[in-house]
């Protein structure tokens, strides 16, 4: 009995030392699960004269480098000193390129011009030209190169004029004659319109005119008042002398027949 123990005592050494058996063992003994495998992360860069090294170690990337923009400057936008209306004054675009103000949206030289606008047509009051009719007008939002004023009589009458200027004067006019302002350019002219056309009405007195009138008719007045009343004084000592000369040549100590 004691030497069967021993036998198999030595069979369980045996088995355990053998070499054949234990891949055997191992699979039997080990997991069922597949192995765990670990993907290999790969980077792509930008191509350039690292990239073998980046390639080489893919799980340190590089950042792009990080450039510094230059910094955007908000500059207030200012309109040019620049009125339509006011004659002989310097380009808009001239004082643009000086200052760098905005001017206002003009159309170009290469389509006719948007109408002008007429303000005034008014009796001038004093200089070589008094009497005489002038006509105002402002300019449009178009590249011009002159003006032309066109007076509706039996037959149009027009006269021209320069493109720094804003008014002009056009002669005497009738009551209720139609006058129109149109801009010129080399593609041609503007069409009239309900604000570049207008017509002569009689210029209402105004209450510094009245007053004046009212100032003079009062000394007018005053001064035929006073030579009437001077008039009247002489008349009364001229009868007054002539009343007392007589009365002076009749002597009562005196009578008809000559006795005392």
């Amino acid at each position: 009995m004691t030497s069967l123990w021993k036998n198999l005592a030595l069979l369980l050494l045996f088995l355990n030392a053998s070499p054949l058996l234990c891949p055997r063992l191992l699979a039997h003994a080990g997991p069922t699960s597949p192995p765990v495998t670990r993907h290999r992360i790969l980077f792509v860069t930008a191509l350039g004269a690292d990239d073998d090294e980046d390639y080489e170690n893919p799980e340190t990337p590089i950042s792009p480098p990080i450039v510094a923009s230059p910094p955007i400057i908000f500059q207030e936008a200012t309109l040019c000193k620049y009125n339509p209306c006011d004659e002989n004054q310097e380009r808009c675009a001239k004082i643009s390129e000086k200052t760098g103000c905005l001017c206002p949206g003009l159309s170009g030289s290469d389509v006719p011009p948007h109408a002008p606008r007429i303000t005034e047509i008014a009796p001038v009051s004093k200089g070589a030209d008094i009497g005489k009719v002038e006509v105002k007008w402002c300019a449009p939002s178009s590249a011009v190169s002159g003006y032309r004023v066109v007076i509706e009589r039996n037959g149009d009458n027009s006269l021209e004029f320069g493109e720094t200027l804003r008014k002009g004067v056009v002669g005497s006019l009738e009551v209720g004659t139609k006058v129109c302002v149109e801009a010129v350019n080399s593609a041609g002219h503007s069409a009239p319109s309900e604000f570049s056309c207008l017509r002569y009405d009689a210029p209402e007195p105004s209450d510094n005119s009245m007053l004046a009138g009212v100032i003079g008719g009062g000394l007018t007045l005053l001064l035929l008042i006073a030579i009437a009343a001077v008039i009247l004084w002489k008349c009364k000592i001229c009868r007054n002398t002539k009343r007392d000369s007589d009365d002076g040549l009749g002597n009562p100590s005196y009578n008809t027949e000559g006795t005392l």
